[in-house]
């Protein structure tokens, strides 16, 4: 059930006129039976698992709270840890692991016949796996309380807005508002509206009308393309992932307004970025403190010298790429990211002397490191190692410009260049909601255009969300 059928919008027109009819309990048991419709029209025994998740978490904060003695409160602490990193770990990489070894032993002159399962990846599970997880954890370190109402904790689990694609929300943010009485307010209806709007306009304009040429040149043999093309496919998967991403959350945070719920800013702006850290507070901002907060400072941080955080940056950068899919290209991608992050930090104060002040510098720092974020996404969106390190070769040969290049170059211009527009105006106000404090007609203006957009130009073939695979 996407964001961007019909079928959804009917489903979440009949749950949004029962709801608010409710009493406060009555919304929250809505949610969860809305929540595991949503979540099991993708396959019903998919529910099985986030039930699993749900229950053992609930018993494990409990007994995290009740329970004094450290050794204990460890084991407590472990059944989540296993419980729900053995989900992750069986349905996502099982496979992968398994053939890996396979190739290892016979690479060693063994003969290896290893199992072969043919698991469904069930959607959403590495994000609300880890949603559950930080829960029991902030709950170990005495960072929040549990709760002792299954129903409200399972809303918070499965909360279907958020359940397949984020944000990956804290239990301190997301289990109070469900906890307590919500009302419908004029605001919430006019902020969900501008979400839901931009949302729509990120994934169906933007993301989906980048996804042909994506795809075209991604599935081209690289010796037929030139590195016009491949450079344009990379520009056009950046706009993709970030459309694709950015409008989900957005869609997200609109659907959650007119429930009286808020969810957290996942995107703000990161191709405005001029440095790596920057970036990663702008980009998938809820994994990224997710991965900051129980890995990178678990792991210490950067206590005990250069070379500790330098470790500690390129393993969680490593482990958070493997965490977007069973595939050596988002692990050589999160390592990418790790080694830029470990060279941003050892050249920090040297590059600080030789920056340019004031709103050029910035503009140079944001257009050198938006390119080398592009390089990077070469090797997330490549099928394989070797088609990323071909593509890599072929980029710097045979500049030229061919029918294809000019075509998807105005397509990128025309769909890419009125959201990079308004976002920069965004940026400058400094107020991520700053399109609702404009004049009415101003909103008028810019609300006409996205509809006008999504009902001119939507894609010949509706996309999946590129993060329900993860």
């Amino acid at each position: 059930m996407l964001f961007n059928s019909y079928i959804f919008w009917a489903f979440f027109a009949t749950v949004i006129l029962i709801y608010w009819r409710l009493g406060h309990r009555g919304q929250n048991f809505l949610l969860l039976v809305a929540s595991y419709v949503f979540y099991g029209y993708w396959d019903w025994r998919f529910l099985s698992l986030i039930a699993f998740s749900t229950i053992v978490d609930f018993i494990v904060a409990q007994n995290l709270e009740k329970e004094t003695r450290q050794p204990i409160r460890q084991r407590w602490l472990l059944l989540s840890l296993c419980s729900n990193l053995g989900l992750l770990g069986f349905f996502k990489y099982f496979g992968f692991f398994s053939k890996e070894f396979a190739v290892l032993l016979e690479s060693l002159g063994f003969q290896a016949s290893m199992p072969t399962l043919n698991i469904i990846l069930p959607v959403g599970i590495s994000f609300y796996t880890f949603q559950t997880l930080a829960y029991t954890i902030d709950v170990y370190r005495g960072k929040t309380k549990p709760t002792y109402n299954l129903l409200d904790f399972a809303v918070y689990v499965s909360f279907f807005p958020q359940l397949v694609a984020g944000p990956i929300e804290r239990s301190k943010d997301l289990l109070p508002q469900i906890v307590n009485p919500r009302s419908f307010t004029k605001g919430n209806f006019s902020e969900g509206l501008y979400h839901i709007l931009i949302g729509m306009f990120k994934k169906v304009v933007i993301a989906d009308n980048m996804a042909p040429i994506v795809n075209q040149v991604f599935s081209t043999p690289v010796s037929d393309l030139n590195g016009t093309e491949i450079l344009i496919g990379v520009y056009a998967f950046a706009f993709q992932i970030y459309g694709d991403f950015s409008g989900y959350s957005s869609i997200a945070q609109g659907i959650a307004k007119w429930l009286g719920i808020n969810l957290s800013w996942n995107f703000r702006m990161p191709y405005f970025s001029t440095t790596p850290s920057e970036f990663w507070r702008r980009w998938h901002i809820t994994l990224s403190s997710w991965l900051r907060d129980y890995l990178y400072i678990t792991l210490g941080g950067n206590r005990h010298g250069h070379f500790n955080t330098f470790r500690n940056l390129v393993l969680t950068m490593f482990l958070g790429g493997l965490w977007h899919g069973a595939n050596w290209t988002f692990a050589v991608w999160g390592l990418a990211h790790g080694f830029i992050l470990v060279v941003y930090h050892a050249l920090e104060s040297v590059t600080k002397k030789i920056l340019i002040p004031g709103i050029v510098g910035k503009v140079i720092g944001a257009i050198i490191f938006f390119h080398l974020v592009c390089i990077t996404w070469l090797l997330f969106r490549a099928e394989s190692l070797t088609q990323a390190v071909s593509m890599f070769a072929q980029l710097f040969h045979n500049f030229s410009m061919t029918e294809f290049s000019l075509y998807s170059l105005g397509m990128l211009g025309f769909f890419a260049l009125p959201i990079i527009i308004l976002e920069l105006v965004i940026e400058r106000s400094g107020d991520m909601l700053y399109v609702l404090r404009t004049h009415w007609l101003v909103q008028a203006v810019i609300y006409s255009y996205f509809i006008f957009m999504l009902i001119i130009f939507p894609p010949l073939t509706p996309q999946v969300f590129i993060y329900f695979q993860f």
